[in-house]
């Protein structure tokens, strides 16, 4: 069964926003994505409007099984934070809404799980993205590119034998069988964990 995932970036000023769907040998295909954009000179309430809308509406169109979105994981300029959080507040409560379960990925899992590398940046990520996804040319804006990693990174920890909501699968029955980006993510994210 193919498994589709809507992966959200979420930002006040750019939320990116990727559809993949991911088959059980992790081949991954694009089905979509986007930016959904508000200008800071609008008030909080009419911008998490806008995001609200238009998360709604990628919802309806392509009814993911699953929604992956980033976690805030820690960053030094509060009003960012803020921003991250009310977005994905928004996000999160539309897929609540329609019974659609959550993942929440820090970046550095993404990155381990897409690149290999818990500490690649953006630009590594896209060309990989942009690789694993057959694409002819990189997904722009980056957000978008980062929505896309987030949905591969969720379909793949999936595959790996963790659950929708679960941790990664470090060790047991199955863990022989991750591929290395994967075993970096794990290790990145029982990192994470551990810094808690």
């Amino acid at each position: 069964m193919t498994l589709r995932v809507l992966g959200v970036d979420p930002g006040l000023t750019r939320c990116g926003i990727g559809v993949v769907d991911v088959e059980k040998n992790r081949r991954a295909t694009m089905v979509a994505f986007g930016v959904v954009g508000t200008s800071p000179e609008e008030s909080l309430d009419q911008r998490l409007l806008v995001i609200a809308t238009s998360i709604d509406d990628w919802l309806d169109k392509y009814e993911p099984h699953v929604l992956a979105v980033e976690r805030v994981f820690s960053q030094l300029n509060v009003s960012t934070v803020m921003g991250v959080a009310q977005a994905s507040g928004v996000v999160i409560a539309a897929a609540a809404r329609r019974g659609i379960p959550v993942a929440l990925h820090t970046p550095s899992e993404v990155k381990a799980a897409v690149t290999g590398s818990g500490t690649s940046n953006k630009d590594a990520v896209t060309k990989l993205v942009t690789k694993i996804l057959r694409l002819d040319a990189p997904p722009r804006p980056a957000d978008a590119a980062d929505a896309l990693a987030l949905a591969i990174t969720h379909a793949w920890r999936a595959g790996s034998g963790s659950s929708n909501k679960g941790g990664a699968a470090t060790s047991g029955p199955g863990s022989q069988s991750l591929t290395p980006a994967q075993r970096a993510w794990a290790d990145a994210e029982a990192k994470a964990r551990r810094a808690r």
